[in-house]
Order: C-alpha cells, then sequence, then structure tokens
C-alpha cells in the first residue's frame, strides 16, 4: 500500500513538473520572439505601433499560464484536484448503491 502511495507522489510530482517547465518554455519564447516582433515593426511602419497587441494579447496569456501554474495550488489547496475526484466517485458511488 506505501509504494502506491509513492507512486502516485512520484507521479504528481512530475506533472508538476512539467507545468513548470511548461511555464518557462512559454516564457522563454515570449522573451525571445517579442524583440523581433517590435523589430519587424520599427522596420515596416514605425508610425503605427501595432506589436503592442502581440505584446499585451501574448502577456496576459502569459500571466494567466504564470497563474495556472503557482498560484492556483495556494488558493484551491495542493490536493484540490484529488479531494474533487474523491468527492465525485463517492456521489457515483452512493448514487449506485
Amino acid at each position: 500500500m506505501e509504494n502506491m502511495y509513492q507512486i502516485e507522489a512520484y507521479k504528481r510530482a512530475k506533472k508538476r513538473v512539467a507545468e513548470i517547465k511548461g511555464f518557462y518554455w512559454h516564457l522563454v519564447v515570449y522573451v525571445l520572439v517579442i524583440p523581433v516582433i517590435i523589430f519587424i515593426n520599427y522596420k515596416t511602419s514605425w508610425e503605427f505601433k501595432w506589436f503592442w497587441f502581440s505584446t499585451i494579447g501574448w502577456g496576459i496569456g502569459l500571466f494567466g499560464h504564470a497563474f495556472s501554474v503557482f498560484w492556483i495550488n495556494s488558493i484551491l489547496g495542493r490536493n484540490w484536484e484529488q479531494r474533487k475526484m474523491q468527492q465525485f466517485m463517492e456521489e457515483d458511488n452512493s448514487k449506485h448503491k
């Protein structure tokens, strides 16, 4: 039984690391691409600063990604997903009895 808990803990930890890694890749791409977009805007039509649409829109998405990775667990609690699944399973079991 203890081994099963270790396996589940490992799966959760691996998922969490993948989420954090995904956010950092998102951030790196943002930091690399936005200057290119600004440069293209500068070289093509600097009178109209259209790069702000990309910068702000993507920035909002990046903020949402950061929120989901770093802050959602602190709001809902670490084991929120597991507790909700358990609740739904118990509700389903009581309906079928």
